[in-house]
């Protein structure tokens, strides 16, 4: 079973960076793709980046260049490493992954919030 545990969130002001963590348990970390997800108030949860199990990124176009995803298989850890924050960013953060032989992420983490003042 895995399990997903965020940290990092925090309330910044507009142009700062943050980093989020997300440990990984239980499985096998590096057959795993793992991706960032973010809910704001009112609106549906979107993804934000995704790295695959070779290290492949994608992200949504509202963080490109500002946002980068990244993993490390020693500590069996992704990262989500926030810059120019905007008050727009300002969302309930989620780790989620899934094995990469699915399609469907179906292990998620608790969710840290980050709350960007303008």
């Amino acid at each position: 079973q895995v399990d997903l545990a965020e940290s990092g969130g925090g309330l910044v002001q507009a142009g700062a960076s943050l980093r989020l963590s997300c440990a990984f348990y239980g499985a096998t970390f590096g057959t795993y793709i793992m991706a960032w997800f973010r809910q704001a108030p009112g609106k549906q949860r979107e993804l934000v980046a995704e790295i695959s199990t070779t290290g492949g990124e994608t992200y949504a176009d509202s963080v490109k260049g500002r946002f980068t995803i990244s993993r490390d298989y020693a500590k069996n850890t992704v990262y989500l490493q926030m810059n120019s924050l905007k008050p727009e960013d300002t969302a309930v953060y989620y780790c989620a992954a899934r094995h990469y032989s699915t399609f469907q992420y179906n292990f998620w983490g608790q969710g840290t919030q980050v709350t960007v003042s303008s």
